[in-house]
């Protein structure tokens, strides 16, 4: 199954730095393969549990939990100038709702045990250049293992501005086992959500944002 991510060259400011050291022992979770995850003991309270995976700088993040008090997000990253910067955010913010995983998504969910009442992955890396489409995260083994961890009755949402990733995607989704289209395609614009820098690009270049919303029957 293919990783998350990539890792590539990226220097932490002095805040984002500062913001890690101070306030991951606050904020992340310790990924432990093979642990359960007690999303009770984990948040300041009980709620519904959104995973958001990859969340760049953790800005839309922020404003969704913000939102939303009763829900608890949580947010998985490999990148740690992005977790420094959510780190800020919830306490600038006055944040309880958010946590954090340090980790690689596809291993945080093959290895820890969870179920997530929704999931959310805003514009993950589409690796445009088509010898790379086999490196895209939303394929069929990780739209089967999301199925899996995702709650009878729950949503998973995804959105991308690249149109041949986005159609690769509703394939994958749509074959996942347990997985169900909300909408005969490709969903509505959703107003709730905040527009990331990553989209602000796309529409710059004059991409089409494309959005997936699937439910776990």
């Amino acid at each position: 199954m293919n990783k998350s991510y990539v890792l590539r060259a990226g220097r932490m400011t002095g805040a984002q730095k500062r913001s890690y050291e101070e306030y991951s022992g606050k904020w992340l979770v310790p990924f432990v393969p093979g642990k359960a995850l007690d999303a009770e003991a984990v948040f300041a309270g009980r709620g519904p549990l959104c995973v958001e995976i990859g969340f760049g700088m953790g800005t839309a993040t922020a404003v969704l939990a913000a939102q939303n008090p009763g829900i608890n997000y949580l947010g998985i990253e490999v990148h740690r100038p992005g977790i420094g910067r959510l780190l800020w955010e919830i306490e600038t913010r006055g944040l309880s709702n958010i946590r954090v995983i340090e980790g690689d998504a596809v291993d945080v969910l093959s290895s820890m045990s969870f179920k997530a009442d929704s999931f959310h992955i805003f514009f993950p890396d589409p690796w445009p250049k088509k010898r790379h489409h086999k490196r895209r995260l939303v394929q069929g083994p990780f739209a089967a293992l999301l199925a899996q961890k995702l709650k009878k009755g729950g949503c998973l949402y995804m959105v991308t501005d690249w149109e041949d990733y986005a159609r690769q995607a509703l394939a994958a989704l749509g074959a996942a086992e347990g997985l169900e289209n909300r909408y005969d395609g490709f969903a509505p614009a959703q107003s709730w959500r905040p527009r990331t820098k990553f989209e602000q690009k796309g529409i710059e270049k004059n991409h089409r944002v494309w959005e997936l919303m699937f439910e776990r029957g």
